[in-house]
């Protein structure tokens, strides 16, 4: 709904300039949809003992909080017109994000978009994060719903490989990684953008 992805790289690039590191990207692509723990894993295997994990990826939360927690983040396309859809249809709504919390609110508020969602839950909620099923289903738990009578919009892999292992329908939006082979053979819709799944909703 929120364009958080663009912002977490360009930071996580700053971050790396600054302490003189060239990321290779491929790596970085690997963390989309994933917690913060999982995030330094996958950067530390990937980029070896050259890569200052502690230094870099406290910096990139430090820039990438404060571009989330005080600005306001450009909605996606076709996002407010979607969930005002939704909200008039009487759809129950929720946000399911490997984002802590406490950031996945103050985006949305900032974006005054936090009113079309009955609760929020963030990585920091759940034992194991995207791609592991759990946050789902525990969202849809929450919802008092079967998790087959569930659709997921999710743009990132891991997303789609978590929702789709609960048990849910999905509909994968790509941001700026196209999907995988691997996620591909899934079977499930993918649309270029928030108002195609509008209107395969209706």
């Amino acid at each position: 709904m929120l364009d958080t992805e663009t912002i977490a790289i360009s930071t996580f690039v700053e971050a790396c300039k600054e302490y003189g590191f060239q990321p290779d990207m491929s790596v970085y692509h690997k963390c989309i949809g994933v917690d913060w723990s999982t995030t330094k894993k996958i950067l530390s295997k990937g980029y070896g003992n050259t890569f200052a994990l502690e230094p870099i990826t406290n910096l990139w939360k430090e820039k990438m909080d404060h571009e989330m927690l005080v600005k306001p983040i450009r909605t996606k396309k076709g996002a407010l017109k979607l969930l005002t859809y939704l909200e008039e249809e009487g759809v129950k709504v929720a946000l399911v994000t490997s984002t802590r919390t406490e950031i996945a609110q103050r985006a949305l508020y900032n974006a005054k978009m936090d009113c079309f969602f009955l609760f929020i839950i963030g990585g920091d909620q759940v034992s194991k994060n995207k791609p592991n099923p759990e946050i789902y289903l525990t969202a849809c738990h929450k919802l008092s719903e079967e998790p087959i009578k569930c659709l997921a919009l999710e743009d990132s892999d891991n997303g789609v490989l978590a929702a789709f292992h609960a048990g849910l329908e999905v509909i994968q939006v790509p941001d700026l990684v196209p999907p995988s082979m691997e996620v591909k053979t899934l079977g499930h819709k993918i649309v270029e953008s928030l108002e195609e799944v509008e209107n395969l909703l209706k």
